[in-house]
């Protein structure tokens, strides 16, 4: 009698929104043998069965994958969630009523996770953060930019068949810490970067250095609001990340907001506001970056 244990199978990944950042994903699970479907819209999902999924990189290769696209997610999938912060409410109900194994979220900012768990009553459900430099240069082509794919998960979700996977599939992939801290490392830097290269319309390098008062505001209010959150940061040690961004490096809230399309303002700015508000602290310097931007969309 054989008295081998039975291996459970490996769910299907269903990657929901195969923008830049989801496509790479869904690009490299599939290219490293997984079983992967792209959720996205009509006109995406149309595009991604007809084409497939191209990803030009120095680091990862040139090449097109072929992969099953649905504008629903797949009943039990282990999903990965890589919409825009604004775009969390229209894939929720799709992703709830496919009864999901578990639920990744590598959206961008710090509130989203809170209607997800809500949604999501018994699911495991983790938020991590992804830090790359990726651009969808059509609907199914995704120029990579950055020697770099970093991948950022809580130690409670290094289990997750979606991180496992991940990890052998390319990106460099660390489990540790809480989901507060992995969430916060990347909100700190990408919301300053993001509303002070928005605001004075320019690259890393010279928003940083335009008005150095305000970069200085800008990051005090940003740690202060992380510290409050229980994630304690410094402003110095948020001053030294930015300074080692890519000079010449420009953020999404800033393409969209220059394209006039929807964007992540709300989700950066508008948080950052919101946690301010919650614990008493005063953020006039990101009040008035919002303002402006807001009245400028």
């Amino acid at each position: 009698m054989d008295s081998a244990v039975p291996v459970a199978p490996e769910p299907v990944f269903a990657v929901v929104g195969p923008g830049a950042v989801g496509g790479l994903l869904a690009w490299l699970l599939k290219r490293a043998g997984h079983d992967v479907v792209a959720v996205g819209r009509p006109a995406t999902v149309a595009a991604i069965r007809a084409d497939g999924i191209e990803v030009r990189s120095d680091s990862f290769g040139d090449g097109v994958e072929r992969l099953p696209a649905s504008t629903e997610v797949p009943t039990g999938a282990s999903v990965i969630v890589a919409t825009k912060a604004y775009g969390l409410d229209d894939v929720l109900p799709g992703i709830v009523a496919a009864r999901p194994v578990e639920v990744l979220s590598v959206l961008n900012g710090v509130e989203h996770m809170v209607a997800l768990r809500a949604a999501l009553s018994g699911v495991p459900v983790a938020g991590g953060s992804v830090t790359v430099s990726a651009l969808r240069a059509s609907t199914t082509v995704i120029d990579h930019r950055s020697a770099f794919l970093n991948v950022e998960v809580p130690e409670a979700a290094g289990g997750f068949a979606a991180v496992r996977a991940l990890a052998g599939a390319g990106p460099q992939l660390r489990a540790r810490g809480s989901e507060a801290e992995v969430l916060w490392a990347k909100f700190r830097l990408l919301s300053a970067l993001a509303l002070l290269t928005s605001y004075w319309r320019q690259s890393a390098g010279p928003a940083l250095s335009e008005d150095p008062e305000l970069t200085e505001a800008v990051v005090s209010e940003i740690t202060a609001c992380s510290t409050a959150e229980g994630v304690p940061a410094s402003p110095l040690d948020l001053v030294r990340a930015l300074h080692s961004v890519p000079g010449a490096m420009r953020t999404s809230l800033q393409e969209d907001l220059a394209a006039g399309r929807p964007s992540e303002l709300d989700a950066l700015g508008g948080a950052l506001l919101r946690v301010g508000a919650r614990h008493d602290l005063a953020t006039p310097a990101i009040a008035r970056i919002v303002a402006a931007l807001g009245s400028n969309a």
